[in-house]
């Protein structure tokens, strides 16, 4: 796959696949998080991330999620409030075997500077070192991951859509 990139008066050609670190900074636009740390985890087959009081409602036959999300990071991080729909309601059994009923959101995720629709299930995640867990679902064949890398992507960066 090939993307242009723009890097200040000229374009950078990317072939193959954006290399990030086993940890990185990413954003979540849609929910108004501009910046969370995410552990990158090809282990897991799909994503997850803190939520606080998570509450279901019903509104002209579609379920909308509410809940809240400290984006900073661990402590005494800013509570950002958020609102999606719904895409899904399942099971989701966690490294150590033990199985949850989640629910599941479909929201943009803009990590290396690109951007990209990931499914991500809610969950209470408090006793882990990172808010959210990007699993290979959403990585796809867009991202390699360099396991002795950190934060190659930084906080922030363009952003360009991948399909």
């Amino acid at each position: 796959m090939m993307r242009t990139t723009s890097r200040r008066d000229f374009d950078v050609i990317q072939t193959g696949p954006i290399v990030i670190g086993w940890r990185e900074w990413l954003a979540l636009p849609a929910l108004g998080i501009a910046a969370i740390k995410a552990k990158v985890d090809t282990g897991a087959r799909t994503s997850s991330l803190h939520v606080d009081a998570l509450v279901a409602d019903e509104r002209d036959g579609v379920t909308w999620l509410h809940f809240s999300v400290a984006a900073g990071g661990r402590g005494h991080a800013a509570r950002v409030q958020c609102a999606a729909p719904a895409a899904a309601r399942r099971t989701v059994t966690d490294s150590g075997g033990h199985q949850t009923l989640r629910w599941f959101i479909r929201t943009p995720v803009v990590l290396g500077g690109a951007s990209l629709d990931a499914e991500i299930n809610l969950t209470d995640r408090r006793d882990m070192l990172f808010p959210m867990l990007l699993g290979r679902s959403a990585l796809g064949d867009h991202f390699a991951v360099d396991p002795v890398s950190s934060y190659r992507c930084g906080r922030g960066g363009g952003r360009r859509e991948l399909r």
